[in-house]
Order: C-alpha cells, then structure tokens, then sequence
C-alpha cells in the first residue's frame, strides 16, 4: 500500500510538467500551421495554383517578346515622331493578353501586380512567389528568343529593348519607375481587382482601362527620357530582367531600380488605401 501511495505522488509531481510541455508543443504546433495557413502553404501542393504559375509563364514571356519587338519596330521606323506609336501599339498587345489572360489567373504578367494583389489579399503569398518565379522565368525565355532574332546592330542601338538609364542618375530616376507604376496599380486595383466594378463594366472594358494605363505609362516615360536604349517602363520590373543578365554593363547595374521604384510604390499605395473610406 505504501508503494502504491509512493508511485502516485510520483506521477502527480510529474504530471505537471508533463502537461506543460504538451502545451508548449500545442501552442507552437498551432502558430506553426496560423502561419503556414496565413501565407497559402496549402496551395504548394495544388495542381491549380501550378497549372496558373505556368500560364503566367508563357503569358508573360509572350507578352513581354511581343512588346518588345513592336516597340523597337515603331522606335526604328521613319516616322518623323516614332514615339507617338508606341502607345498605341502597347495598349492593343496589353489589351489583348489581358482579355485572354485574365479570366484564367487574373491577368498579372508583372511582379508589380503580383505584389499589390498579395499585399491586399487577393491571392496568397505562396501563390505570389510562384507567379513572380514564373514571370522573371518567362521574361528571361523571352529575351533568349529575341537575342537570337534580333540583328546585332537593333540590340546595341536599343539594348535589347531594355531598361537603361543614365549611371550618375540611378536614385533620381526611381522615381519614374515610381510615380508610373503608382499609376497603373491604382487603375488596376480600382477596376481590375474590384469584382463588383469588373461586373459592372464587362471584361472588355476592364482590360481596356489597364491597357490604357499601361501604354499611358510607357508613353510618358520614353517621352520623358528621350534614350533610344529605354523602352519605357511597362509596369513590369521582370521586363527589365532579361536583358540585365543577358547584355550586362549598365542594364545590370541600374537594374535594382527599376524593382526598388514599383515595389515603393505599390507599398505607399497600399498604405493609401488604408485610409481610404469604405464604399457604400
């Protein structure tokens, strides 16, 4: 009787302890998976969410072989102002991807979108680093293609259609990369991203709307620049990318601007929606 007594105050000293350490490991067992749920983690292991990334694969590589050739083809033309063709000529491209695109992973092609979609819970983190890792991928396979069909005399002239800037200038100009990312993140956050505005206008007349700011975008910053080598900023920092790795020098080296400047500015937009009064 006395060693059963014995053993039962043994196990009751122990007992505390051992509860404890099995909360311990609850509580942390459960931040694990808040976490884990919080940025999609779920996702990783689902065939949509891959089937979508390699559709933004191929959609973005497409996109950006496609504009970049049209905007070195308006650019070396013989019109007395090839710039003022440029416009048009992305705003068709733009709109039309977006027409195909959009209806079956929401249309991003650009890191730019990507980023303001996770940061306003569109889309999941997870799935947003599979479309950023499928978007560069796309954009690096692309400008592949165009080296290989490009004449070398075209890709010095415009630097495969790359993203060069002056050297001494590199802070100054992240604010054009900037102020017209602002833009076209607020154009397509307010209508693109918006279910109850994209009924309401139809998904031609959405992507008309991101198209229009996107060639606006690409128009005022070629415009302002007035470098043969600039091809405007597209709104897609992985535009820029593909001719960094490729053709080096001053593209590589001015190449963290023209990411650092979108993703301020989708982040101060991001920012400026939380004081923003909710809809009635």
């Amino acid at each position: 009787m006395d060693l059963d007594f014995s053993f039962e105050t043994d196990h009751q000293k122990a007992s505390p302890r051992s509860v404890e350490s099995c909360e311990t490991i609850s509580r942390t067992k459960r931040r694990r998976d808040l976490f884990l749920a919080s940025i999609g983690y779920h996702e990783f292991f689902s065939p949509e969410m891959w089937k979508a990334a390699l559709t933004e694969l191929v959609a973005t590589a497409c996109l950006i072989f496609t504009l970049t050739t049209s905007i070195i083809s308006c650019l070396d033309s013989h019109e007395s102002e090839p710039k003022l063709l440029v416009p048009f000529a992305v705003f068709i491209i733009a709109f039309l991807f977006l027409l195909v695109t959009v209806p079956l992973t929401g249309g991003h092609m650009s890191p730019v979108f990507t980023f303001i979609a996770a940061l306003k819970g569109i889309i999941t983190l997870t799935r947003a680093a599979a479309y950023v890792l499928a978007q560069c991928i796309g954009s690096i396979i692309s400008f592949v293609i165009i080296k290989s069909v490009m004449s070398h005399n075209a890709a010095e002239r415009y630097s495969f259609g790359g993203c060069t800037i002056a050297r001494q200038r590199h802070a100054n100009w992240t604010y054009q990369p900037g102020n017209c990312t602002y833009t076209g993140v607020y154009m397509h956050i307010c209508v693109a991203f918006d279910k109850r505005r994209c009924k309401e206008l139809g998904l031609a007349m959405v992507c008309a709307v991101v198209a229009g700011a996107m060639a606006l975008a690409v128009f005022v910053s070629i415009t302002v620049t007035g470098q043969a080598g600039y091809a405007g900023v597209g709104l897609n920092p992985a535009r820029c990318l593909g001719p960094a790795l490729l053709h080096g020098g001053p593209l590589w080296e001015a190449h963290w601007v023209f990411w650092v400047g979108p993703f301020i500015a989708c982040t101060v937009y991001y920012g400026f929606t939380k004081s923003l009064p909710n809809e009635t």
